[in-house]
This record gives structure tokens, C-alpha cells and sequence, in this order.
């Protein structure tokens, strides 16, 4: 989205502000396009120094807009700034997980309604990325004209278009077989997001299907549990584990199927990976964890509950590798021409500060 708005809206500089302090993947890219990165010099739970220096921040770089993208704990951003004259202030939700980042159960109760109430009364505009994260975040309060908005992800749609190796030699390269028939995993690899779940439906499907494999691109806590449950089951020679990837786009285009089990309380904010799933032309089997937003596609979508169990799950598995579908290309037309064009969410995105007075 900055690399768009960079060339698309020369006149705005951008500052990224980084609490972790430390350098991240992408700096060297921000600052060809003429970013600039700020690194904190203290760690967000050393709260009175870091607020100190974020003020300092803000202060000395007589700043137009504060657009905070931290969810509850945006409100330590908007009280750093207090008092200090700046145009506008936004609130940018991209969860519904609504935690704090601390380890103590009775701090995370103590401070989430407060740092809501913060948020919701010092900032200018509260934005969600989807209906459901604005809808949670304001308790489904009537949207305030003129404050409250959804501005969806833009979506890069070029990575879906590049030359890529075929399904044969994907499959290869992996140690499959040539006809393997790929189940996808792809997001962190943590409780919420669920990927155990996805090796007990392999298990169901390995039963009749000898050519069902899985394959999972996300790192996280579960990569060695995911691991260890397929070789419990049988499996190891059917699953593979990346680890974080780069390449997901390719990967999409050249699976069967996604499979998205998250947990299905607290509903997905958005699920990014469904948006770029549609792009790849890659039907998905989900929990009801997701939102309607993100459908823009409906008949790639099959959606089932969790309690339905991994045997119900792998029938639907099966019904969906059963089915024709367009050619992939036509899917991607598709989202290209939707709100989650990068066209139409630079566009959108930008109108934040456009109509600041």
C-alpha cells in the first residue's frame, strides 16, 4: 500500500514509527521510496520512557496526521500526542482478539475497556478492515458519521500473474508425487489459527485417497507439533512444513485446496490469505470463523463448523476437489475488479488524509 501511495501521492511523507526497535525486512524498500523509520529507543512496557520518546517524537516532527495501527494499545499513541496540535488522529483495528501485550490475565481486563474508551474518544476517525473488526471494536454502536469507516486491504495482484513451475514439478520438488493432490495451510502456525486440525483431516482422507497430502507455509510455536502429529499418525511422508515463505502466491496457485480452521471465536478480522486465496483461483474450505467481507468470490468458498469434526471435513475436502471451476485466471479478474484492488485500496486508504481540514 505505501509503495502505491508513494509514486500514486507524491506530496505526502510517510514516517514509520517502530516499537519493537529494531530493524525489520522490509526498512531498506520503505526508504528507496522515501520513508523514513524511527526506531523506538525503549521497549512499549517501559511505559513512562517510551512515552517520553514517542512524545518527543511526534513533537519535533511537527507531524500532520497520527495514524496509529496497534489496535487497544493505540491509545498509547494518541495520549503521546496530547496537546500537541496535529490535523487529524486515526485508530486503524486490524484484529478481533482485542489482547493487550501482557502476560497478566487481570491487566489484560483492568486496561481494555479504558484503552478502548481512550481510543474511541481522542481519535478523529476509527477504522476497521472489516465490518466485523469496526463492529467489535465500537461494540456495535451506530457508526458515527464522519468517524467511523472499513477501509479494506489493497491487494498487489501482480505476484499472481508471474511465470511460476508447473503443478508436476512443484510436486517434485517437494518429494510427492506428480497427481499429489495439495492441501494448503498457510498463515502462523499458533492455537488460534488451528493447523493441527488440518493433519487430522488428512488423516481421514489418507484412509481412500493415497495421492491427499498437506502443506504448510507459516512459522510459529506448532511447526514442530504439526510434525510430530503426522508422524503419529503415519503421515510424516505426506506433510511438509516451510516454515515462513515468501512465495505464498505461488503456492496457492499451484495447490487444491486452502484450508482455513481457525478457531471460530474470535471471528477472523479479515484473513488476508482468503483475499489472496480468490486471487489465486483456490477454493477454500473454512470454519465459520470468517467474514462475509471477505467473500468476494462466494462459490470458492465452503464453510463448516469445527464440531463437524475432521471426518465431515474431509467428505468436504473431497466434494471440493470434485468440482469444476472457472480457470484460474478468471478468478483473479474478479478480485482485481473488487474493493480489494490495490487501486481501490490506495484510493480508499488515502482518503484518511485527504479530507483532513
Amino acid at each position: 500500500m505505501f509503495a502505491a501511495a508513494s509514486v500514486e501521492y507524491p506530496d505526502y511523507h510517510w514516517t514509520f514509527f517502530c516499537t519493537l526497535g529494531k530493524q525489520g525486512r522490509l526498512d531498506d524498500k520503505v526508504r528507496q521510496l522515501g520513508g523514513e523509520i524511527i526506531y523506538s529507543p525503549h521497549a512499549i512496557g517501559d511505559k513512562r520512557a517510551f512515552l517520553s520518546s514517542l512524545r518527543a517524537v511526534i513533537k519535533d516532527g511537527h507531524y500532520d496526521i497520527l495514524h496509529c495501527h496497534h489496535d487497544f494499545v493505540s491509545a498509547v499513541y494518541l495520549c503521546a500526542s496530547l496537546g500537541i496540535k496535529m490535523r487529524k488522529r486515526i485508530v486503524h483495528v486490524h484484529n478481533t482478539d482485542e489482547s493487550i501485550p501482557t502476560p497478566s490475565a487481570v491487566k489484560q481486563l483492568m486496561l481494555k475497556e479504558p484503552m478502548r474508551q481512550t481510543c474511541l474518544h481522542l481519535a478523529d476517525n476509527i477504522v476497521g478492515i472489516s465490518r466485523e473488526t469496526l463492529a467489535r471494536f465500537t461494540r456495535d454502536a451506530p457508526a458515527r458519521p464522519g468517524r467511523d469507516r472499513v477501509v479494506y486491504y489493497g491487494v498487489d495482484t501482480a505476484q499472481f500473474r508471474q511465470q511460476i513451475s508447473t503443478r508436476e514439478q512443484f510436486r517434485l520438488e517437494l518429494g510427492f508425487s506428480a497427481s499429489a493432490r495439495v492441501l494448503l495451510f498457510t498463515g502462523r502456525m499458533t492455537p488460534l489459527k488451528n493447523p493441527l486440525f488440518v493433519v487430522e483431516i488428512l488423516a481421514q482422507l489418507a484412509e481412500t485417497d493415497p495421492n491427499a497430502v498437506a502443506v504448510f507455509a507459516g512459522a510459529g510455536p506448532l511447526e514442530a507439533s504439526v510434525r510430530e502429529l503426522a508422524q503419529e499418525n503415519q503421515l510424516a511422508d505426506r506433510v511438509r512444513v516451510l516454515g515462513w515463505r515468501d512465495d505464498t502466491a505461488a503456492i496457492m496457485r499451484l495447490s487444491d485446496v486452502l484450508i482455513f480452521p481457525r478457531l471460530e471465536e474470535p471471528i477472523e478480522g479479515l484473513g488476508l490469505v482468503l483475499v489472496e486465496a480468490q486471487a489465486a483461483g483456490l477454493p477454500v474450505l473454512a470454519s465459520p470463523s470468517i467474514t462475509e467481507d471477505v467473500q468476494v468470490i462466494p462459490e470458492l468458498f465452503e464453510i463448516i463448523p469445527l464440531a463437524a469434526g475432521p471426518v465431515a471435513w474431509a467428505g468436504k475436502v473431497n466434494s471440493i476437489l470434485s468440482k469444476k471451476y472457472l480457470p484460474r485466471q478468471r478468478y483473479l479478474e474478479r478480485v482485481e475488479c473488487s474493493h480489494f484492488s490495490l487501486t481501490a485500496g490506495v484510493s480508499n486508504f488515502m482518503s484518511l488524509y485527504q479530507d483532513i481540514n
